[in-house]
């Protein structure tokens, strides 16, 4: 089995980017340089690594068309969160950031807590706090 995960998406400006999830609390990657204006950086306890990359470089080793992530979503990130606390700050960090809340945080079925963002290139993210105490059996 692998030992990594690494999460790769296309960037029309990556220092924006850089900017945006820095400030969401995510880590530079220190250990990897760029010669192309890609970044890496570190996601939460478990070290995910997500690699933003020029569009122009993302299309070039995918060999096929970026997508516009405005008008359609592939894929939704989640992110998990200690409290309900936490959930309400990763929505504030991230429209502060420049992203745009498109789920505030609120109740799920009882037992979760989440919201939604998108980046600035609107990448769909959220982040989620279940109670699993509260959990519905069966």
């Amino acid at each position: 089995m692998s030992r990594e995960l690494w999460l790769n998406l296309p960037v029309r400006e990556p220092e924006r980017a850089k900017a945006f999830y820095t400030q969401l609390g995510f880590r530079l990657n220190e250990r990897y340089a760029s010669q192309d204006g890609s970044f890496s950086l570190i996601v939460g306890d478990n070290q995910v690594v997500i690699m933003l990359f020029p569009e122009s470089v993302f299309h070039g080793f995918t060999g096929n068309a970026v997508v516009n992530s405005w008008q359609g979503t592939e894929v939704l990130f989640s992110l998990g969160a200690n409290s309900r606390d936490e959930v309400d700050e990763l929505a504030l960090k991230a429209e502060r950031a420049g992203g745009n809340v498109f789920s505030k945080p609120g109740e799920k079925g009882g037992w979760m807590y989440g919201c939604g963002f998108t980046d600035p290139d609107g990448h769909r993210w959220n982040a989620l706090y279940m109670d699993m105490s509260k959990m519905p059996k069966g």
